[in-house]
């Protein structure tokens, strides 16, 4: 039809068509756009390739401009978007902090992640998963005694009602005996008076890594690690809902059937289940 405005009124064409003036205009844009960055998308496909997939949008952005070319680098997101090229690096983990939000509690656990009987030290973190675009966030509580994972919940947003009903089923496990230390980071959930409420009913102490120190907290590190690279990484899910159900076997896996040569060789339930010494 462009090519036909030479010769004929572009009304009498638009009305052959059946097609209208602002359609008309809006589909010349796009193909004079896709013309107009062909270069570019050969430069960005390049750019791409050369360093395997490493650079995401805003370093190629940074890269063409370097080469002397202007970009805006909301063009090379979309160019990206439709050559369907992503960056391949893991992006950076979920989290927590937002600020003195509440209270921060002292580092009680120190470091010291060896425990002699279970329910006296727990651990506990979020982390993040995606699939396709959806996030699924799970939030554990581990007992640093066996490195069983004694409760946990999933959801699909960071709530805190992700972290209360996973400590409603950890304090759930506990006797009346039992008076455990509770670490974490300083995540916005975990410094919220209703959090603190609920520990202190049940007589379990709160600790706190410091500020920006993930080694405070690097039994539940180890543990997220473990479970990405061994089960994550290793398949491919759908839907969320598979991923989810996955979780529950590998969490079942992982507290009854994976042994650990700290443990003697037993799984962490093993461990916790065996008769004691005489």
């Amino acid at each position: 039809m462009n090519g036909l405005r030479t010769r004929h009124p572009l009304a009498t064409l638009l009305k052959v068509a059946g097609l209208a003036r602002s359609t008309f205009y809006y589909q010349l844009r796009v193909l004079e756009d896709g013309e107009r960055h062909i270069g570019l998308k050969e430069t960005i496909r390049t750019i791409y390739e050369h360093h395997k997939g490493r650079y995401g949008y805003r370093r190629i952005t940074a890269t063409i401009r370097n080469a002397g070319q202007i970009v805006n680098h909301k063009t090379v997101q979309r160019i990206m978007g439709e050559l369907k090229l992503k960056s391949l690096v893991r992006p950076k983990r979920y989290r927590s902090w937002r600020g003195e939000v509440g209270r921060i509690a002292p580092n009680l656990l120190g470091r010291e992640f060896e425990a002699h009987a279970p329910n006296q030290k727990w651990v506990t973190d979020v982390t993040e998963f995606n699939v396709n675009g959806q996030k699924l966030y799970l939030s554990p509580v581990l007992d640093l005694y066996n490195g069983e994972i004694v409760a946990w919940q999933t959801a699909r947003n960071p709530s805190f009602e992700l972290v209360s009903g996973m400590l409603k089923k950890a304090l759930a496990r506990l006797r009346s005996s039992d008076a455990p230390l509770l670490h974490s980071d300083q995540g916005w959930q975990y410094q919220m008076s209703a959090w603190r409420h609920t520990l202190a009913m049940h007589r379990v102490r709160q600790s706190m890594s410091r500020r920006g120190n993930c080694l405070d907290n690097a039994a539940m590190e180890s543990f997220f690690a473990t479970l990405k690279s061994e089960f994550f990484r290793l398949n491919r899910f759908t839907s969320v809902e598979q991923l989810q159900a996955g979780l529950r076997r590998y969490i079942h896996y992982y507290n009854h059937e994976r042994i650990k040569l700290k443990l003697k060789g037993l799984s962490p339930v093993q461990y916790r289940t065996q008769p004691l010494a005489a």
